[in-house]
């Protein structure tokens, strides 16, 4: 799915709330909600705000901020939540240098993987809970 497609589901099931998601380090999820109408296709590429600091082992007080950007694919609604709430998983990025955040579990088993790629060790990776 792309952004506009996002924006279309959620509208087609009549969503209120979007969750952003993502884990920290220790593998826990984590997680900031926003009215629905805080989504707008400008979302997925200028991201939403959010404390790092709030995250263990991740940003002191003084560099907290960071960006979260929705990844499309993963969007879903959640069917355990009473209001009608649309849920995706997030990529971490530093809002400076828009570069992904070197801690965020995401982009650790992203790197990993094109390390095993272009190494040759393997073509594919597989990532779950231990």
């Amino acid at each position: 799915m792309d952004p506009k497609g996002v924006l279309e589901f959620a509208s087609k099931h009549n969503a209120k709330i979007v969750d952003l998601r993502f884990t920290d380090l220790p593998g826990l999820w984590q997680h900031v909600s926003y009215p629905i109408n805080e989504l707008e296709e400008s979302s997925f590429k200028e991201g939403f705000g959010f404390d790092g600091s709030s995250i263990r082992g991740w940003q002191s007080i003084h560099e907290s901020d960071m960006l979260l950007f929705p990844d499309p694919k993963t969007a879903f609604m959640d069917p355990f939540r009473d209001t009608p709430t649309l849920v995706m998983i997030c990529n971490v990025v530093d809002p400076i240098t828009h570069k992904p955040y070197s801690r965020d579990p995401r982009q650790i088993a992203i790197r990993a993987e094109a390390h095993l790629n272009d190494s040759g060790i393997a073509d594919q990776a597989f990532f779950g809970a231990d």
